[in-house]
């Protein structure tokens, strides 16, 4: 029942923000621009504007929301802890701090190399502090990746003040408050891939993760080899958060609170809580994005300061909900 409304919900708002612009395109027009390109039912122009401007970013918001929110369900599994996401282990900061010296560097084209790059070596990081400060348990995974996520982010501003000129500053700038201003059509063959080959796959993984939340103990029991299952699906996540904030910038909340707005919809079950995020993910972030390119028309604001504007309260409420037990 969720997933049928959240799926009814992506197409609905998919449709509605191809319409959505100054160029004054209707729901039959945009219908039109995709089902009979070609046809003289709309001029050149207009369908330009459906299928090479809009479309894209359409898609690549709704691939990015996906991946970012079915990282997070996965990491929150994975930790067993409800703070986690990508973000919080320094995914998405590694990430950042890779595609923003390919970018300063002039070799954009490696952009994503680098971002899932810099992803890998976060949570390599991660994972060996926290087993520096003992066996690796949640609590110490989450607090050696605040440690690697503040020190990348401290890279990644660094490499920004001390390199970026003019143009590039402000578009790098933009590119770290996360923005799919200049999603193309090769940012779609990066993020819908991505979300095939990695995403898909993670989905699948429910059982497996259902068994971590008794434990590592209790999972070995259960005839989960712990570590290698462990490396092989943080592995997963990191290659997934790395093509997403390649093409998407750093986009906050989305694996945090998407995850835990499901849970309070249909259970902790992660074998539907998987699936379920990545459909709500990518309705969320289509939602936002059409609201960051609309609400102060004519300008345009990073996409990342309405997940943030959204998602900050959600999260507090949702502190205050646990802590008064409700």
């Amino acid at each position: 029942m969720v997933g049928a409304a959240l799926a009814v919900g992506l197409l609905a708002a998919g449709l509605w923000a191809l319409t959505v612009g100054p160029a004054g395109l209707g729901v039959k027009e945009a219908w039109l621009a995709l089902a009979s390109p070609g046809s003289g039912s709309l001029t050149p122009l207009q369908e330009a504007i459906v299928r090479d401007l809009r479309l894209p970013r359409v898609l690549t918001a709704a691939a990015v929301g996906a991946g970012l929110a079915l990282s997070g369900a996965v990491i929150q599994a994975l930790t067993r802890n409800p703070l986690a996401d990508p973000y919080l282990l320094g995914l998405s900061s590694g990430a950042s701090l890779g595609a923003v010296t390919v970018l300063l560097l002039g070799a954009a084209v490696v952009l994503p190399v680098a971002a899932f790059a810099g992803a890998m070596l976060a949570m390599t990081a991660t994972l060996a502090l926290a087993g520096a400060l003992g066996s690796i348990t949640p609590t110490r995974t989450v607090l050696a990746g605040l440690a690697v996520s503040s020190l990348a982010a401290a890279a990644a501003s660094f490499v920004v003040f001390w390199t970026a000129q003019g143009d590039s500053y402000r578009e790098v700038l933009g590119w770290l408050m996360g923005s799919l201003a200049g999603a193309t059509w090769s940012s779609t063959a990066i993020a819908l891939p991505a979300l095939a080959a990695v995403g898909i796959p993670l989905i699948f993984c429910g059982r497996v993760l259902d068994a971590f939340s008794f434990g590592d103990t209790a999972a070995s029991a259960l005839g989960v080899p712990v570590p290698a299952v462990r490396w092989t699906l943080l592995g997963a996540t990191a290659l997934l958060t790395g093509a997403m904030v390649s093409v998407s910038g750093s986009i906050g909340f989305v694996g945090l609170v998407l995850p835990h707005a499901v849970r309070m919809l249909a259970g902790a079950s992660n074998r539907s809580l998987l699936p379920l995020s990545a459909l709500a993910g990518a309705l969320f972030l289509v939602l936002a994005d059409t609201a960051a390119r609309t609400v102060f028309d004519p300008r345009e604001i990073p996409v990342g300061i309405v997940t943030a504007l959204i998602g900050a309260p959600f999260f507090i409420l949702l502190l205050l909900r646990r802590r008064s037990g409700a």
